[in-house]
């Protein structure tokens, strides 16, 4: 849980409905809030998140009949939006992800209680979806910023965003869209979870001799880059919601510090222990270099009594892979919410150790 802070008041006449709240996103979120003062409520399908103080609900997004009932007791003033779901497609995607933000606005707009939605997507809304990801003849230029266009290509971001945009047109609440860089915490399940992925690669390079190989690309070993902290997010997401200057705007959200990965992978590799190689003139997935892995992680997981021996809970290699292999250095700017006053920053380093040590502590990668 982050300390208290002078900065912000207790308000516990605000109530924060987080959708998502055991994902990577929510679950920094929610202890920000509870330790704010705020009255909070968590939906996901699987509400069991041991965060004290929340109070759960568990509901299908995409069945509204469930929605209702979850909800019906319910009135929030701040709903925050940080779920999602994988599709084989992005028509799919989109058709998904747009009815589950369309269903838990439509089914809270008859209280009238919401004052304020905020949407977390990310760094696609830039670089294209999945299937068409930082690749063709027009990359965009770096640093990204929130003013550019949205790309001429379908994108359930964009479709999550006008959902929202559509239900505060016709219920009048303000909103905020966040788009993090790669995100950096601890959740278990998540379906994008580099900092994880990485300990994981690391645990069994460790546990097998093999060596610390760089999966990626030439430009993202060499090139500048940014993550983001959801501790970072978390602090971005209460302010654009106390701030007023920061509503029906979007913004970026990064660590605030840049660095290359040529850099930062001998330190990973130090910090478990383990033989580092970088960028070898060669492209080494990590769907490659995990593949069949589960079995040896298993038996990690037995030998050192970790809390997950299902490595498929722990590692999206699919995504590392999208991130480390992109063929573009990617960088983020952040001036749009410098200039209205969150000054929230997180050394990249200890963004990644943070974890590592919380991983270890939660048993779920090896002491």
């Amino acid at each position: 849980m982050l300390p208290s802070s002078p900065l912000f008041q207790p308000r516990p006449d605000q109530t924060a409905l987080i959708v998502g709240a055991t994902g990577l996103s929510g679950r920094y979120l929610a202890p920000l809030l509870i330790d704010r003062g705020w009255t909070t409520y968590g939906l996901s399908r699987t509400p069991g998140s041991g965060i004290a103080g929340l109070q759960p609900l568990a509901a299908d997004l995409r069945d509204v009949a469930s929605l209702a009932a979850a909800l019906t007791d319910v009135a929030p003033s701040h709903v925050f939006i940080t779920s999602w779901a994988r599709q084989e497609t992005e028509a799919e995607n989109i058709r998904v992800n747009a009815e589950m933000v369309r269903n838990v606005l439509s089914v809270l707009s008859p209280q009238r209680s919401v004052q304020h939605v905020a949407l977390v997507t990310g760094l696609k809304h830039y670089l294209g979806p999945f299937d068409a990801y930082a690749n063709g003849d027009a990359l965009p230029p770096t640093p990204l910023r929130e003013e550019m266009p949205r790309l001429d290509l379908p994108n359930f971001y964009y479709a999550q965003e006008d959902e929202v945009y559509a239900a505060a047109e016709r219920d009048g609440f303000s909103w905020s869209v966040h788009r993090p860089h790669t995100l950096i915490g601890q959740a278990t399940g998540n379906a994008m979870n580099l900092g994880t992925t990485l300990a994981v690669y690391a645990s069994i390079c460790k546990a097998s001799g093999r060596p610390f190989r760089w999966p990626g690309s030439a430009a993202q070993w060499s090139g500048l880059s940014d993550v983001t902290d959801a501790r970072v997010l978390a602090q971005q997401l209460l302010w654009a919601a106390e701030t007023q200057a920061a509503h029906n705007q979007a913004f970026n959200v990064v660590n605030g510090d840049v660095f290359r990965w040529s850099w930062l992978w001998g330190r990973i590799a130090a910090w478990f222990g383990v033989e580092a190689v970088g960028y070898d003139g060669t492209v080494h997935p990590l769907e490659v270099e995990l593949s069949g892995a589960e079995g040896v992680w298993a038996e990690l997981a037995q030998q050192h009594g970790l809390a997950e021996p299902n490595l498929g809970r722990l590692a999206s290699p699919w995504h590392t892979d999208l991130d480390l292999g992109r063929p573009m250095e990617v960088m983020t700017d952040m001036a749009r919410s410098r200039r209205l006053g969150f000054t929230g920053y997180q050394n990249t380093e200890d963004s990644f150790f943070d974890l590592f040590a919380q991983l270890q502590q939660a048993r779920l990668i090896p002491g």
